[in-house]
């Protein structure tokens, strides 16, 4: 029979901060190109509508890879998969540094061996630790990954003041993404073989098909994708914004848009920790979706100079982390074999909306197009996924308490 684990031992705490380690690098490459439109656009002679494009080829790998890495990884385990990740990742930044015409293909590995950081970490914690940590660990994932970020925000953007050039920076993330793969492949423990008592494994086909079934599923990719999209827009188009209409200077523009990711560092464990301390994710992700909401408005309605650029950031990636609650109601709608399948149907839907609206809201691409019509979109998306949350059913632990006590 198959053991039950009921602690976590010293290894698994190591292995998990390993998988936020990647995250983190990840996540870097992702925010770092949205910093550096300006220089990418002008190395690879980009249009406007071009320079959206670009970014977009990091979502395309990130939404074709999150279906077959879930599945993988729950035959296989993560060991090879988040390895293999990390080194497809460090090879898309050394494209993108070569200038050798491989930036949209550099972007698309980028994105396709990132989409293995926040899988391989939910895959980590669901195998590794018991179901009351759950909330709390997937949400300090992206709290440590951010963190690491938005501290290397400001020593990047006064490295590259100083004469740092955007090829050399992405060389050298290249040299840190071999790095993490190969100690990933050292320390992740091979998934253990499975017991002769246990039924037979079912194909990967079959856990598609339980997952994408189940409503609850569908529902848990559209929330998430209608509250990150926002944040997503941001923080590809902030540093341009806080350029050009408020006439920044480059360095003091990223440093001020390291408020949503400041915002998220906050947020994320804020969420998980609440969510696990009450057993409830529902109350949590309307709560966080109406905070977003209000923050869209203000910045759609309000008066600049009442409240500061820095704190309707923080306050709009706070509310927006709430949308990593999703992940947890995702692994707990659905079996627990079929975990990494089910977080990459779930990155599937979150990024794959994002994927078409990128492209085609950075064509017409403008402060006043961004204020005056896509802020009013952006809202719409937060009310619909308010809406849709209510049709969630709770999933965290006080909620199966109460069933237990209801059929005793």
């Amino acid at each position: 029979m198959k053991k039950v684990l009921v602690g976590a031992t010293w290894t698994s705490w190591f292995v998990w901060l390993l998988a936020a380690g990647y995250y983190g690098y990840q996540y870097a490459l992702r925010l770092r190109a949205g910093i550096m439109l300006p220089q990418l656009a002008e190395a690879f002679e980009l249009s406007t509508p071009g320079t959206p494009s670009l970014s977009a080829n990091f979502y395309l790998g990130f939404c074709i890879l999150s279906l077959v890495a879930g599945a993988v990884m729950d035959r296989f385990g993560a060991r090879a998969i988040i390895s293999a990740g990390a080194l497809m990742a460090g090879t898309g930044a050394f494209l993108l540094g070569s200038h050798n015409g491989g930036a949209g293909a550099g972007r698309f590995l980028q994105g396709a061996g990132g989409v293995v950081a926040l899988i391989g970490a939910v895959y980590i914690v669901a195998t590794l630790f018991p179901r009351s940590r759950t909330a709390t660990l997937i949400g300090v994932t992206p709290m440590l990954g951010l963190a690491g970020v938005w501290a290397s925000q400001t020593i990047v953007s006064k490295m590259i003041g100083q004469g740092l050039t955007w090829n050399k920076f992405w060389m050298a993330m290249g040299l840190a993404g071999l790095f993490i793969a190969v100690t990933l492949f050292v320390f992740v423990p091979v998934k253990k073989t499975m017991d002769p008592d246990d039924p037979p494994r079912k194909t990967s086909g079959h856990g598609f098909g339980i997952v994408f079934r189940n409503p609850q599923s569908i529902l848990c990719g559209l929330i998430a994708s209608l509250l990150f999209i926002p944040i997503t827009l941001d923080m590809i188009w902030r540093t341009q914004l806080l350029q050009e209409p408020r006439g920044l200077e480059y360095g003091t523009a990223v440093i001020r848009s390291a408020a949503f990711p400041l915002g998220w560092i906050l947020g994320c464990p804020m969420w998980g920790i609440l969510s696990d301390y009450i057993g409830r994710r529902k109350p949590l992700i309307v709560s966080g979706a109406v905070m977003l909401l209000l923050s869209l408005a203000w910045v759609f309605y309000g008066q600049s100079n009442t409240i500061s650029v820095h704190v309707l950031g923080m306050v709009a990636g706070l509310a927006s982390s709430a949308s990593m609650l999703t992940y947890s109601v995702m692994k707990e709608a659905n079996p627990p074999e079929w975990t990494g399948t089910a977080t990459g149907v779930m990155n599937f839907l979150n990024i794959t909306f994002g994927a078409f609206v990128i492209p085609v809201v950075g064509a017409s691409m403008t402060p006043f197009a961004y204020h005056q019509r896509g802020l009013g979109v952006l809202m719409c998306g937060v009310f619909l996924a308010i809406l849709l949350t209510f049709g969630l059913k709770e999933t965290g632990p006080a909620a199966l308490s109460d069933v237990s006590k209801m059929n005793p």
